[in-house]
C-alpha cells in the first residue's frame, strides 16, 4: 500500500463526485483524489500506470462494468493484487447479496454512503485515517 498514492474514486454520480472533492478538501486529505466515471475506465487506468494508489472507493452500481465486476478483476490480476490496495464500496445501498458478495471477493470495507454532509465527512475522515495506520504486506520502514 502507497500511503502517498492517490486515492481512486470510481462514482458516476457527478453530485456525488461534487460532494467528495469538498469532503477530502475540509479534511485536508494531501492525496491527489482521481475520478473514474465507470470501471472500466479505473481497471484501464489501474492496469496502465506504475502508479500505486493509496485507496480505492467504488460504487456498486455503476455503467460499463460494476463494482463487483472491477474487485473481482483487480483480485484476479497479480501485479495490481500485490500493490495490496485497499478496495472498499462506499455506495447508497447495502443489499445483503451485495455485502456477502463484497467480502467473498476479499473486499477490505463496505460502507453505506451517510446522507448529511457531516456523517460523510466524518466517515471519510475515519476511513483514510485507518489505512493512513495499517500496514500492508508491501510495507517497507
Amino acid at each position: 500500500m502507497n500511503k502517498g498514492g492517490p486515492i481512486i474514486i470510481i462514482e458516476d454520480d457527478k453530485d456525488d463526485q461534487d460532494i467528495l472533492t469538498e469532503v477530502f478538501t475540509d479534511i485536508e486529505c494531501k492525496n491527489e483524489i482521481i475520478f473514474f466515471s465507470d470501471g472500466e475506465q479505473a481497471l484501464e487506468y489501474l492496469t496502465s500506470t506504475e502508479v500505486e494508489p493509496f485507496i480505492i472507493f467504488s460504487d456498486i452500481n455503476m455503467p460499463k462494468l460494476g463494482g463487483m465486476e472491477l474487485r473481482a478483476k483487480i483480485h484476479e490480476n497479480e501485479d495490481l493484487r500485490l500493490k495490496s490496495i485497499p478496495y472498499l464500496f462506499f455506495s447508497t445501498s447495502a443489499e445483503q447479496k451485495h455485502v456477502v458478495d463484497a467480502y467473498s471477493k476479499s473486499i477490505q470495507g463496505f460502507f453505506v454512503k451517510p446522507t448529511s454532509y457531516s456523517s460523510i465527512k466524518e466517515t471519510i475522515k475515519t476511513i483514510v485515517s485507518y489505512w493512513e495506520s495499517c500496514v500492508s504486506p508491501n510495507y517497507v520502514k
